[in-house]
């Protein structure tokens, strides 16, 4: 029986709740493979428990990682602030935890989730990385998994559509995120900034990725009606 509609109380049926979960699992990972020409990761990609310590500079940051771990089938948990949860509380059933309960993202580490946590603490500009809190470096040395800096760039090349690249570095101690974070965004700026805009980075994983754009769909049109035609060089 669903339940009334008291404040906080849901109304979705008991037996209808992990469709609920499925859909919107759903909708997050569709809108990342419309939105994107696709998602590509470099480097040792944890297998297991770890604390993600990433960079946060593009509104699609939370789904990017959300989408990568289900691409390589890791349980997943990402630390917010209260203020977007009250927002978007859905996210709490794709493993979204407010920071003010930081024990919940200690339990996920625990059992072996994937935990992101932005440690530069909100969105920034793209360009280098912010001021760090210490938050990521805690959570993975109380819970005894790696903490693994991760530059993330979304980004705007030669395509109709943003491309998003990860790179994964090796885990470091708290002490070392900073420096660590620093060193792989910029390998990746200089990945992108040496590689033809028209085509992903070489030596980058695609994990992901949608139908192309229609800039790609048209090309490829084109190309079988010129053969079709004779028009064909």
């Amino acid at each position: 029986m669903a339940h009334t509609g008291e404040a906080g109380v849901a109304l979705v049926p008991a037996g209808v709740d992990p469709l609920v979960t499925w859909g919107l699992e759903r909708m997050v990972r569709r809108s990342v493979h419309a939105g994107l020409r696709g998602v590509w990761v470099y480097g040792p990609v944890p297998a297991g428990a770890a604390v993600l310590a990433p960079t946060h500079h593009s509104w699609w940051d939370g789904y990017v990682l959300f989408d990568v771990s289900r691409a390589f089938s890791q349980r997943y948990a990402v630390l917010m602030t209260a203020r977007q949860l009250d927002a978007f509380a859905f996210l709490r059933r794709l493993g979204a935890v407010p920071d003010v309960r930081p024990r919940a993202a200690l339990r996920a580490a625990q059992e072996g989730a994937w935990v992101v946590v932005f440690p530069e603490g909100a969105l920034r500009p793209a360009g280098p990385p912010g001021p760090l809190q210490a938050g990521a470096g805690w959570l993975a040395r109380t819970a005894g998994v790696p903490l693994v800096p991760v530059a993330l760039r979304v980004v705007l090349r030669g395509q109709q559509q943003p491309e998003a690249y990860l790179r994964f570095g090796s885990p470091v101690d708290a002490a070392g995120l900073a420096a660590a974070l620093a060193q792989e965004l910029a390998r990746l700026d200089r990945d992108l900034l040496g590689s033809d805009p028209e085509e992903p980075l070489a030596g980058y994983l695609r994990v992901s990725g949608g139908t192309g754009s229609q800039h790609e769909r048209l090309a490829r049109a084109g190309a079988l009606l010129s053969r079709v035609t004779g028009d064909a060089r």
